[in-house]
């Protein structure tokens, strides 16, 4: 995994779990990796996975069953396609708007290059 510099490693390792539960690789119901085996295999330590795995716990993506480990919720694809629908709304469209408005994009451009 190589982190960005200007987000959060615990933030940018939530994103990374969160893709796999988009991708299916984790599946509602499904245990996910202890802390310290993701810890040993992002190559961070224990503690940064621990916040990485509160972090999801308080989005409701993931649980603890105590003496298990955790778990994939069943409403964790769900929560995760809200919040990035969100940010890609709030965030990253208009920086695409603006950005192609500067570049003097017009829609039927876009719409070729999109295939729409």
């Amino acid at each position: 995994m190589e982190f960005e510099s200007n987000q959060s490693i615990y933030i940018q390792i939530a994103d990374t779990l969160s893709d796999r539960i988009i991708n299916g690789e984790y599946k509602p119901g499904e245990k996910i990796p202890s802390v310290r085996e993701l810890a040993a295999e992002v190559g961070v330590n224990p503690n940064t996975i621990m916040r990485t795995y509160t972090e999801l716990q308080s989005k409701e993506i993931i649980e603890n069953k105590r003496g298990i480990g955790y778990f994939v919720t069943p409403q964790a694809l769900d929560s995760i396609l809200l919040e990035r629908k969100k940010i890609f709304f709030d965030r990253i469209l208009p920086q695409f708007i603006k950005e192609a408005s500067q570049l003097g994009i017009s829609s039927e451009e876009l719409k070729k290059h999109l295939d729409l």
